[in-house]
């Protein structure tokens, strides 16, 4: 069992977590995720390594109450512990060689960003971060990033915080100004993932992609997690999940990604109620 010992409400539906696993705190590095099961019977998840502490044994995670799983994870407090938690899966962020280097996060995909800026930070590479929002309400990490980024820019759709505008319109400003990156770093929804490549494919800029698809045991053996890379089939969990995103089919991984939307949708109300009843 593994304790929670911190929880942070980041913003209306993104929460932090640190949670006791000192054999993954050992081991865990930039770019790499766990799979937890919040109860008995419970079904498996995946959550990146947000940040780990190694002397007092400790992993942050950062999710989004989008399902079930995660409902029930959110209405765990400081104290509580979760049934399992395993790691650290995937293989880390390749960063040697990476002088100059752009990481790009759009909303939650930002608790997966800060890692890497962090982790690039730390081997020595100039970091530019760039992260999105829809509105100022949802902004998570902004000091986080600052702090890891020797240069950062926050973009809203709204205007309402930063820049206006999505983050492809950030990086393509910054190229505008003549800054140059060897490689160009994004996470977040795929649709932005896709439209980052487009434009790193005008300037002929290296582009890496963290890709989050259907996910069950981690290891590569359910096959789930299967995206076509390159015209080859590869498993995010132990192939990934970091990819050249020239070579990515995201179309696929979009549409593979929405299969399970109605009975995710079910499994959540089912939840949700459960919570009700328990409230009454």
């Amino acid at each position: 069992m593994y304790k929670i010992v911190k929880k942070e409400v980041l913003n209306p539906t993104v929460t932090l977590m640190e949670v006791e696993a000192p054999f993954v705190a050992k081991k865990a590095k930039a770019g790499q995720f766990i799979i937890l099961i919040v109860d008995e019977g419970g079904e498996r998840i995946p959550l990146t390594v947000a940040g780990t502490d190694e002397k007092r044994g400790t992993v942050e995670i950062i999710f989004q109450v989008v399902g079930a799983t995660t409902l029930k994870l959110n209405h765990k407090e400081v104290g509580d512990k979760l049934y399992a938690f395993v790691g650290p899966l995937g293989e880390p962020t390749k960063m040697d060689g990476i002088n100059r280097v752009c990481v790009i996060g759009g909303g939650v995909g930002c608790a997966i960003a800060l890692p890497i800026s962090r982790g690039f930070k730390a081997h020595g590479s100039h970091v530019t971060s760039i992260v999105g929002f829809r509105n100022k309400d949802l902004v998570i990490l902004e000091k986080e990033f600052t702090a890891a980024s020797d240069e950062f820019v926050m973009m809203s759709d709204d205007g309402s915080i930063g820049k206006k505008g999505v983050v492809t319109v950030g990086l393509e400003d910054l190229i505008k100004e003549g800054k140059q990156f060897d490689e160009v770093f994004a996470v977040g929804p795929i649709i932005m993932m896709k439209f980052v490549v487009q434009t790193c494919k005008k300037y002929n800029i290296p582009c890496v992609v963290s890709m989050n698809p259907l996910m069950i045991d981690g290891t590569g053996m359910c096959g789930c997690c299967r995206i076509t890379v390159g015209g080859k089939t590869k498993f995010a969990c132990v192939d990934g999940p970091d990819f050249d995103g020239y070579e990515v089919d995201f179309d696929e991984a979009m549409s593979r990604n929405t299969m399970y939307r109605d009975f995710e949708r079910k499994a959540y109300d089912e939840t949700c109620n459960l919570f009700k009843k328990e409230v009454k």
